[in-house]
Parts: structure tokens; C-alpha cells; sequence
């Protein structure tokens, strides 16, 4: 037995258990002795979340080179009240293209048997069903590919390795001109240009918005420039015309801006290296150069291009002039702060719209409208924060959206909202002040565009461009409000410690070369629940002090390691950055626990 498999910590791992039953399996249903003799991987995930978006990325080709001993799986388990319907995750499993067995958790039975905090979570169990291993946020499947080729070695030994083919069983292809679209254009020509996000191509649509003109990319997901036959993206969104004609991309999954000639259908990238952003890349230079992180809208404002980059929770800037991209808001914490753009906090910025004196986003993860002055400064017309949301209108101070993925600028100085989880298109006027309805019974509108008199919606979930007059009246809707659905953790007042649990993966040690390879920012909110321990710090593990005259919050954690290869003969190691971003209801009760362990890599001893 090697030293790794001694010191080994095992734990029995939890039934699998869904109120909504297995998705990508054919119809069968499985238990976790169904699998015995697989390794297996447990992605705990919600469609909403970027990061989760990320993962899902990260862990195809893991997927692909054990194909035979690996079995991912992913546990949904649902944020907004909308991903607990089925059918929003049956098409969030084909949307992202999801090519592992899935199972509905709408009520996080599976996620509270393993004590889950974060989206996205990985659990990996071993053959014999125990678990080995937990990992929060991204970046980490390099560390379970070397867990699993460990484990592979030691249960082939044992003989409780079984090989062969996995669960998954592919659904049945749709044949729907549009498969999940994103985002959509008007043409100079009349025509609409729509990102197909899910075939990854983009497709011109004449004036009636569904006859097919032309599609631009091959259809398979791929970073290739070319022509439109041979170009490839990847999950393309947002689109916005450029003051040469052109059409410039936000190529989502490829971490990438690209533009095409509309002329002749070319397509060529103009910024972003394919590869993912991550704490300690550069954030200003050379467009083709700098890393970007799942850029999801574009648009023209003040000059530049200002990108939605919803992965790092910022706004970007390209420089079509000097070809340059620069961070110009946000600080990649999550949340909602406003202010000058270099303190502001945004969460998954997903639709931006440009007047000549605002640029209006929708930040999706706190269900908020917001803007941005000409000067930088940001500020929030709807929303309170990541764990508040509903369907309510009236004064924006107390009115509430579910996950907004799209905003429009009106001719008269209001603007609609893509409400996508509540499935509805609303409308700010800055004006009044008031929040209404406009339309009721889409499903997951994403985007919309202004023809005339008329509104264009995305309907991403129905496949479709729906024509909408605008209305003289606003529909009127049942007030509802909700808040995340995680059950708080009870903790008891006074000092509590956190320790975030990070062990470097096997092979590699932290890197201290340019000082601590750790840092840990805490925040709270209410901000009256901290006494002390907010801020940043280099330490894992900190004393907090909870206020006993607060009797619930949630405390915001946000954590980072870096990890090396540990080779000494190796000059230029690889190195690994780990990251996740939690935030914790808590409720103070006499007697509750006094320490809070939340893993980002390993087990907790």
C-alpha cells in the first residue's frame, strides 16, 4: 500500500437522492451501488452559476480520457426558485450540452447528505463507494485527474476496478431552426443576426424573424478563425454592430471577442487567447494577448466596446482603435456595491445596452438593474443583493427580478428588462421610478431588440424570435418574492472560527516563491453581523466575532491558493490556482457551532 493511499481519508458517501429523477440516462434510474467499481465524480451545480458553467467546461476532457473508470455526475441543485422546475433543467442539461448523467435535486436532499456550501462543488468516490475527496469553485480538475489515475493504479490492484462503458445515454436531437439562442441584432439590412448558442454558430434571420438566410460558423464548438463554413465558436452570446459595419462576438466558452464581415460571412478574433482568466493575469494590453474570462454582452459606449465579462464578475473594455483590452469596473469580488468603477462589486454581469449617457446592465446573480455613468461611477436601479429575488413591481426600491439576462434601451428613456427566470419582459423608467410588467408567459427570455413599434424577444427556451407590440398598459402581476433556498447554518454568537480547508493535491505544495500563495476575504451582510474578522488576509483560518444583537445574515467568503508542481529538478513547475467564493446564511443560536470549515480542496479532518 503507497503512502498516499495510507494516509487517505475515506468517508461512506450518501445515497443519491433526487426528487426529480435522472436526466441523460436513457429513463433508468440509479443507486450509488449501481456504480460500484467506477470512479466517481459528484458535480454539485446550478445553472445559473457561472463557475458551475466553467467546471462543466473544464471537466469534458477528463471525461473523455477515462471514459472507462469515470463516471461524472452532475447534482443539480437549484439557487432560484425557477431551476427547481424540471423542465428548466432538462433544458439547461441540453443548452450546456451536459454530457453525463444528471440528477434533479430541486429540494438539495443530496446536497445537505454532503454537507455542500458552494456551487459548484466535486466530490470524488472511490470504486468501493467511499468518498476521497471534495473540491470548491474551479480550477481543480487537474488535481482529480492525478486523484483518479492514483486511484485507477490502487483498485486495478485490488481488483475493485471495473472498466467499460458509462450511464450516459444521449437525447434524441431537436430539429428547431434555433436551439437555445442567446442574444440578437438588427442588421443594417433589416435582417436579425442571432447568436445560436447552443449549435455554436451564429444565424441571419430575414425581417420576419424566421426564415433562415445564412448561417456563420461550422456548428461544431471549436476556436477556429475562417469563413462561414469553416469558422467555429464556442456558446457565442452577446453581438453588437462596430462603427466599420462589422459584427464583433462575444465567443463565451472561448474566453473570446471575434468579429465578422458581414460582407462576406469571415470570421477573425479580434481579442482574448482561448484560454480562461485567472487571478494574477495581466487585466490591461494587447487584445490578442490577455486572457478573458466568459465574456457575455458587448456593446458600443463612449467609444469603446464594454464587455459583460461574467466570469470574473467585471465589466471590460476593448479599444477598437488602439486594439487594447482593460478592466474598466469591478473588482472580481461578487456582490453589489456601487461607486467609482474600480470599488464596484458586480455578480455575473449578462446584458448591457448603451444610451448616450448610460450603460445599463443586467447583473444577473443579484437579480439587479444597474448603470454605468460616463465617468465610471456605477449605481443600481433594482435589487439588494445575491440572495433576494422575486416578481414584483412598483417603486424600484422594493421591486424584484429573477436573474435578468438581458437589457434594451427605449426610445423614450426607459428601458426593458429580459427577466429571464421569471419569464417576462419588465420595464424601468428612470423617469417615475416604477417598475412594471410588460409581458408575461415567455420562457427564459434572454434578449430583446427594437423594431419600430415593436419588441423583438429572444425566447431562448422556446427557440424562437416572439414579436411583441409594446404595450400601452402594463401588465399586471401577483406580487411574489423569494430568497435563496439554503437552510442556514446555525452558529452561536461571539467568536467563531473559520477555517477554510485547502490541502495542496498530490505532487504539489504551495507556492510561496513571491510570497503567500493564500489569501482569504471576508465580508458579511448585514455588515453590522462582523464585530471583527472582516477584510483580507494571507491566513486560511480566522477568528471572527458574530454579533449576538444580529439574529441572521450571510457571511461572504472568498479564498484563494496556489499550488506547484513539487519537483525540485523542474525549474519552470506548473503551477494551479484554486478559488471559490461562498456566501454562508448564518442564524445565531445559543449553542450553535463555534467553528465553520469550508473545504476548497481536500477533506476535513
Amino acid at each position: 500500500m503507497s503512502d498516499t493511499t495510507a494516509r487517505r481519508v475515506r468517508v461512506r458517501a450518501p445515497e443519491l437522492i433526487g426528487k426529480g429523477g435522472w436526466l441523460n440516462t436513457g429513463d433508468r434510474q440509479y443507486t450509488l451501488s449501481d456504480l460500484r467499481g467506477r470512479i466517481v465524480v459528484l458535480d454539485f451545480w446550478t445553472f445559473c452559476c457561472i463557475n458551475c458553467l466553467h467546471v462543466l467546461d473544464e471537466l469534458r476532457e477528463l471525461e473523455e480520457r477515462h471514459a472507462d473508470t469515470v463516471v461524472v455526475i452532475g447534482v443539480h441543485s437549484p439557487k432560484f426558485v425557477h431551476e427547481a422546475e424540471h423542465q428548466a433543467v432538462v433544458d439547461a442539461v441540453e443548452r450546456y450540452g451536459v454530457e453525463h448523467p444528471v440528477l434533479d435535486d430541486p429540494e438539495l436532499a443530496t446536497w445537505k447528505q454532503y454537507a455542500v456550501r458552494a456551487w459548484p462543488t466535486l466530490v470524488v468516490i472511490d470504486p468501493e463507494g467511499y468518498v476521497v475527496a471534495q473540491h470548491a469553485g474551479e480550477g481543480h480538475v487537474h488535481a482529480i485527474e492525478r486523484l483518479v489515475t492514483e486511484l485507477e493504479a490502487e483498485h486495478a490492484a485490488k481488483g475493485t476496478l471495473r472498466r467499460g462503458d458509462g450511464p450516459y445515454v444521449a437525447p434524441e436531437p431537436e430539429p428547431t431552426a434555433l436551439r437555445f439562442p442567446g442574444k440578437a441584432l438588427v442588421l443594417p439590412s433589416g435582417h436579425f443576426l442571432v447568436s445560436d448558442t447552443t449549435r455554436h454558430q451564429l444565424v441571419e434571420l430575414a425581417e420576419d424573424g424566421e426564415s433562415v438566410v445564412r448561417r456563420i460558423g461550422s456548428g461544431a464548438r471549436g476556436f477556429t478563425d475562417g469563413t462561414a463554413a469553416t469558422a467555429a465558436f464556442s456558446e457565442p452570446q452577446g453581438l453588437a454592430l462596430l462603427d466599420d459595419g462589422a459584427v464583433i462576438v462575444a465567443d463565451t466558452v472561448n474566453h473570446a471577442l471575434r468579429r465578422v464581415d458581414l460582407a462576406t460571412g469571415d470570421v477573425t478574433t479580434l481579442a482574448g487567447t482561448g484560454r480562461q482568466w485567472w487571478q494574477g493575469s495581466p487585466t490591461s494590453g494587447p487584445a490578442r494577448e490577455i486572457d478573458l474570462s466568459s465574456p457575455w454582452d458587448v456593446a458600443l459606449f463612449g467609444g469603446r466596446v464594454w464587455i459583460a465579462m461574467a466570469g470574473v464578475h467585471q465589466l471590460w473594455a476593448y479599444d477598437p482603435a488602439g486594439g487594447t483590452v482593460s478592466v474598466a469596473a469591478g473588482t472580481t469580488n461578487e456582490g453589489l456595491v456601487d461607486g467609482p468603477g474600480a470599488q464596484a462589486w458586480f455578480a455575473q454581469p449578462s446584458g448591457l445596452a448603451a444610451t448616450d449617457d448610460r450603460l445599463w446592465l443586467a447583473d444577473s446573480e443579484t437579480s439587479a438593474l444597474r448603470w454605468v455613468d460616463p465617468d465610471g461611477t456605477v449605481h443600481t436601479a433594482i435589487g439588494t443583493g445575491l440572495f433576494d429575488f422575486g416578481h414584483r413591481d412598483g417603486a424600484a426600491g422594493q421591486a424584484l427580478l429573477q436573474h435578468p439576462l438581458g437589457v434594451t434601451a427605449l426610445p423614450d428613456g426607459s428601458v426593458a428588462i429580459s427577466d429571464t427566470y421569471n419569464h417576462a419582459l419588465r420595464r424601468y423608467d428612470p423617469a417615475t421610478g416604477e417598475v412594471t410588467t410588460l409581458a408575461t408567459d415567455l420562457r427564459e427570455p434572454s434578449d430583446a431588440v427594437l423594431v419600430g413599434d415593436d419588441l423583438v424577444v429572444v425566447e431562448s427556451a422556446r427557440h424562437r424570435l416572439t414579436r411583441l407590440r409594446l404595450p400601452e398598459e402594463a401588465v399586471r402581476v401577483e406580487a411574489v418574492a423569494h430568497r435563496t433556498q439554503r437552510a442556514a447554518t446555525e452558529v452561536a454568537p461571539g467568536k467563531l472560527r473559520l477555517d477554510v480547508v485547502f490541502q495542496a493535491p498530490s505532487g504539489q505544495k504551495l507556492d510561496t516563491r513571491y510570497g503567500p500563495s493564500t489569501r482569504l476575504l471576508v465580508s458579511s451582510t448585514p455588515p453590522e453581523l462582523l464585530l471583527a474578522g472582516e477584510g483580507a488576509d494571507t491566513d486560511l483560518s480566522r477568528v471572527l466575532e458574530l454579533n449576538p444583537a444580529v439574529a441572521e445574515g450571510v457571511l461572504h467568503v472568498s479564498a484563494m491558493a496556489a499550488s506547484c508542481d513539487d519537483d525540485p529538478a523542474n525549474e519552470y513547475p506548473a503551477c494551479h490556482v484554486h478559488q471559490q467564493d461562498w456566501g454562508v446564511p448564518v442564524r445565531l443560536t445559543e449553542g450553535g457551532a463555534d467553528r465553520l470549515p469550508l473545504v476548497l480542496a481536500g477533506m476535513d479532518q
